[in-house]
């Protein structure tokens, strides 16, 4: 006799209801979540406590308005911090924030060893323009074919290059050749000691096109 019945999935494998948690703070114990007997106690003002039962480590928490949060767990015992946890969550998001603004101000010029000078120079006003947002500036020139036997001359392009941008940034590091490229990152000096070289005679004040140029 067939079973009448429909089955627990509706004929569906797997669990297409299962909602996954992209909160990075999901995953981290308070209070009673926190499970273990006895934890390292560290107070609001970063003072260690030693260690203590847990649930008197909640009920101290409680007491002063905060929560008791796991911090290390894999230590023995897990070390806890009695803190604001919505204003830590607040204050790390605000951070990760930052990080992938300031990845998005990275942009990218590139040269090659035989460019001509008035494309050379377009590609040091947009430089420029960059250095003058704040955003840091990757230069890369690229080698073709034979012109790997003269790295020399897109080394002294690049030297060129740095020095003309000297009063907007400064390089991170050496130059370096990495395989078929020269590659190397400005960091733009601080809005107060930066001497525009090629719109010293423009007020600008709109992000600069970003025709010739890449985000990183």
């Amino acid at each position: 006799m067939a079973n009448s019945f429909p089955s627990a999935g509706g004929g569906r494998t797997g669990n297409f209801n299962r909602r996954t948690n992209n909160n990075p703070f999901a995953a981290i114990r308070r209070n009673h979540r926190i499970r273990v007997p006895e934890v390292r106690v560290i107070s609001p003002e970063g003072k260690q406590l030693g260690i203590m039962a847990t649930q008197a480590a909640i009920s101290l928490a409680l007491e002063v308005g905060l929560e008791l949060v796991e911090v290390a767990p894999n230590a023995r015992p897990p070390v806890c911090r009695i803190m604001d946890f919505g204003k830590y969550v607040y204050e790390e998001s605000k951070k990760t924030s930052h990080a992938k603004a300031t990845a998005s101000k990275i942009k990218e010029i590139e040269f090659t060893p035989r460019i001509e000078g008035n494309d050379f120079m377009t590609k040091l006003r947009r430089a420029e323009e960059f250095l003058a947002h704040g955003a840091k500036v990757k230069l890369r020139l690229k080698f073709r074919g034979r012109e790997m036997a003269h790295t020399e001359i897109g080394f002294d392009v690049m030297k060129r290059a740095i020095s003309e941008l000297a009063g907007m940034g400064h390089p991170d590091s050496e130059l370096k050749l990495i395989g078929r490229n020269i590659n190397v990152m400005l960091t733009a000096l601080p809005a107060n000691k930066r001497k525009p070289k090629f719109h010293h005679d423009e007020e600008r004040h709109d992000e600069p096109e970003e025709a010739e140029a890449h985000d990183a």
